[in-house]
């Protein structure tokens, strides 16, 4: 396994690693290539707020799967204690769980990504990475152990980082229900004179809505 020196930043390709899952050996983030994955941690097996997480998760499963992206959980705990806890959560709970869940029992894909938090214990924090098809890694998230993750909150950022991605614009405040422009995008901020003329202009033609020259936006 290739480990680096510092957390990976937004923007870089993501680091290769050989892991262990439940689902058998996978190399990330080439055997993912072509598709998007989100890879979650959890601070441990058998505890209430993971296991309302991986509900949530495993419920909107296809979800994730009809935007191109697949879903990998991970722990310290060892691949027996996951199987352990899925098939619990399958028998007590009716919902099966259909990801990948890594044992990373000496901690080496978690210090790598940083979800090893000193101050917050031994155990991993509950850490976020979305990675793209191309396996660069496009967003980072972290909560604390005693606060579980919004999985609806995850499911937009994949669909807004997608959609910026294939139509070259950014998304405003909990797109596509801003209080501002809806589900409207916003259109790269000018940046030259001619350019802010020309959003103006093109503004008053009716292309594009502006309320000023640097905050341009339209419907897709």
């Amino acid at each position: 396994m290739e480990i680096t020196n510092r957390i990976p930043l937004l923007g870089e390709k993501f680091p290769s690693m050989t892991v262990k899952t439940t689902h058998g050996m996978i190399k990330l983030p080439d055997d993912y290539a072509g598709k998007w994955f989100v890879l979650f941690s959890h601070p441990g097996d058998f505890t209430p707020v993971c296991t309302t997480e991986f509900v949530a998760f495993a419920k909107k499963a296809d979800e994730f799967k009809k935007l191109n992206a697949e879903l990998i959980g991970l722990s310290v705990d060892q691949v027996f204690a996951h199987i352990k806890w899925i098939e619990w959560i399958e028998e007590k709970l009716g919902v099966k769980i259909p990801f990948p869940v890594i044992a990373d029992e000496l901690g080496t894909v978690a210090k790598t990504l940083g979800m090893i938090h000193e101050a917050k214990g031994s155990n991993t924090v509950r850490a976020v990475f979305i990675v793209d098809d191309k396996g660069i890694l496009r967003l980072m998230m972290y909560y604390p152990q005693e606060v579980g993750r919004s999985i609806d909150e995850i499911l937009r950022a994949l669909k807004a980082l997608q959609v910026s991605t294939q139509n070259g614009v950014a998304l405003p405040e909990n797109w596509p229900n801003n209080s501002l422009i809806g589900d409207k995008v916003i259109i790269p901020p000018a940046a030259t004179e001619d350019l802010a003329k020309e959003r103006l202009q093109k503004a008053k033609d009716g292309e594009i809505e502006c309320f000023d020259w640097w905050f341009c936006y339209k419907k897709l």
